[in-house]
């Protein structure tokens, strides 16, 4: 029977067939993962088991990493943000339909007192995430990546799958939004992350 060739030690796509490099992928990253679900989502149960699917989906797809693209935590909020989008359309239909669904849990009772954690000290940045809802997605998003996520400006269009000229027009565009809808006494204090340089 033919075997697969090796893979490289550092080659990301492992995670996909070597529980050894899934655990060191997962402890690497799971803190950066658990911030920014915290920053998108207030429910704390819906937070723990998006966690758990956006790991799901990176093994899933990390056949299709491609090291030239971007860095691993780049490609790793990619997959984030597809999770997180997919969530929000399926817990519009849900509500429309029967209600909400409880997914599957990868994480431990520790995992899910750290998220609590996070999700109180990232109240105020759900705040300023309820104004950045009337942005374009495709401007928020770039904001979302490289403002609250601390991607540079190339790495979050690599997660986005667009140009890095195109990600720096967009941010430019949410910053110049941002600024004229929310007056000073209404922006909640991580808002001077927004004047990130790009």
């Amino acid at each position: 029977m033919a075997h697969p060739p090796p893979q490289p030690p550092g080659d990301l796509r492992r995670i996909a067939t070597d529980p050894d490099a899934f655990e060191a992928f997962y402890r690497e990253h799971v803190e950066a993962v658990q911030r920014f679900v915290a920053r998108r989502i207030d429910d704390r149960d819906r937070a723990a088991d998006l966690t758990a699917e956006i790991f799901l989906a990176a093994i899933a797809s990390a056949g299709a990493y491609r090291p030239g693209r971007g860095a691993p935590v780049a490609w790793l909020f990619g997959v984030a943000r597809n999770v997180v989008a997919d969530d929000r359309r399926r817990q519009a239909r849900e509500r429309r339909a029967t209600g909400e669904i409880t997914g599957r849990r990868l994480l431990d009772d520790d995992d899910i007192t750290r998220i609590e954690a996070r999700l109180d000290a990232a109240a105020r940045s759900r705040a300023l995430y309820r104004a950045l809802d009337a942005l374009p997605e495709t401007e928020r998003a770039v904001l979302e990546l490289v403002a609250v996520d601390d991607l540079p400006v190339a790495q979050a269009a690599a997660a986005l799958g667009i140009r890095p000229v195109t990600a720096r027009v967009r941010l430019h565009r949410a910053r110049r939004t941002l600024r004229a809808q929310l007056a000073p006494d209404d922006v909640p204090s991580p808002a001077p992350t927004l004047e990130v340089a790009p």
